[in-house]
């Protein structure tokens, strides 16, 4: 059977110009969020399937590579059920892998901590464009501040970075999960519904209004809570005004102190920015993951169509190592869909080291090879990057390769001549 040679669906390889973009990228995203006084970390991609598994995650709870036991552990002539084949699995995002990191090393840790996490995770997804199997995630996160300083420092640094990498106009939205609550619980649904309603409302940018409405009057609710419901995204307006209506509207079902504090969020940011971006209340705003307990916001970007990033708070994930709830909050920027609208742009890392190859006969003697070797080295003494290359009989095609690989300058150097 022939070797296949191209990569595993929904994985890709990566060549040398998109490399040097992912490698620019890595160093600004430290540079950044280290400016922010966030320390790099790393955890294993490899998780407990207990701890995958734990319905904190979500849908990528049905997305996890499993991992079967090793050794004389996978006993598969007595295995029973998957839990008797099954102990680990490749992490789906770095979320889970955090909480357990901090959950472990805590007494060695500061508080707050802030954490700068990158690397790769998987998940058995439907491939599409800027959505693989195997992907970079970068998050940041910060434990043990109960503040909303730290929605507001999350966003900052977020945005710093896009505004860095020359990302405009585009849009944080914010809503709160306690404000999505009260909104259903004002309209009248049972809190046991609330998923299956929340699981709609999140289509709300596919479907629109009137499909949610369809959608709500197939599962049965209520005609009067759905028109109680869908009216209030009807009038609330998508900035802070919006936030103090519905403090207003929802008063006996939300504290007031949530709708402040997302208030204070939307202004502090607002007021300090550097990045040319707009910060939007949207009520319509879920996230999947059932682990977020407050504020919760996403890059929206128009050149995407979609997100490129997110978070939330947390505050209820590490109490499931620990037995002790931990103040949490983080954000994720989509690395590979920043990745894939930088080179669809034609992006030029900047700065980038000045580049020179140098062209040498076939036959070069000693003497000659000696020379442009000192030649390179002392090129790349001075900075330049320095490639050597053999002569092609097509020159000219050799030429275009190297300057498609940014090789502006070009010194031909032959045996005759040294």
């Amino acid at each position: 059977m022939a070797l296949k040679k191209k990569p595993v669906t929904g994985m890709k390889d990566i060549l040398p110009a998109e490399m040097e973009i992912r490698d620019y990228v890595i160093r600004l995203i430290k540079e950044t969020y280290s400016g922010f006084g966030f320390s790099s970390i790393e955890t294993p991609c490899v998780e407990h399937i207990e701890n995958l598994s734990s319905k904190q995650g979500g849908e990528n709870e049905k997305l996890i590579f499993k991992i079967l036991k090793r050794g004389e552990k996978l006993k598969l002539e007595s295995a029973e059920s998957e839990a008797d084949l099954v102990d680990g699995g490749l992490r789906y995002d770095l979320t889970v892998p955090l909480s357990r990191y901090y959950a472990n090393h805590a007494n060695e840790l500061p508080s707050p901590f802030k954490a700068l996490q990158m690397g790769n995770v998987w998940r058995a997804d439907r491939p599409q464009r800027g959505r693989y199997r195997q992907f970079m995630q970068c998050d940041i996160d910060i434990l043990g501040e109960p503040s909303n300083l730290a929605e507001i420092e999350l966003i900052l640094a977020t945005t710093t970075l896009l505004g860095r990498l020359d990302f405009k106009n585009f849009t944080i939205r914010i809503n709160d999960r306690r404000i999505l609550k009260a909104m259903a619980a004002y309209s009248g649904f049972e809190e046991e519904s609330f998923d299956t309603v929340f699981i709609i409302l999140d289509k709300m940018d596919k479907i629109g209004m009137d499909g949610v409405r369809q959608e709500l009057e197939k599962e049965g609710f209520a005609k009067e809570s759905i028109d109680k419901y869908l009216d209030l995204f009807e009038k609330t307006t998508r900035d802070a005004a919006g936030v103090r209506w519905l403090k207003e509207a929802l008063a006996g079902y939300l504290d007031p102190a949530y709708a402040d504090g997302l208030e204070l969020i939307m202004d502090s940011v607002d007021a300090v920015k550097t990045a040319d971006f707009r910060i939007a209340f949207d009520p319509t705003l879920v996230r999947g993951m059932s682990y977020y307990t407050g504020p919760i916001f996403e890059i929206s970007m128009d050149e995407y169509g979609g997100s490129v990033g997110g978070g939330g708070r947390y505050d209820e994930m590490i109490g499931k190592f620990t037995g002790n709830n931990v103040c949490a909050c983080g954000f994720s920027i989509g690395f590979e869909r920043i990745i894939m609208l930088l080179m669809e742009r034609g992006f030029k890392v900047p700065g980038a080291e000045r580049k020179k190859a140098l062209l040498i006969e076939k036959n070069m003697p000693a003497d000659g090879m000696k020379k442009v070797l000192a030649i390179a080295r002392d090129e790349r003494a001075k900075g330049a990057q320095v490639t050597i290359a053999v002569m092609k009989k097509n020159k000219k095609f050799q030429k275009d390769q190297l300057k498609a690989e940014g090789y502006e300058e070009i010194q031909e150097f032959f045996a005759d001549r040294m």
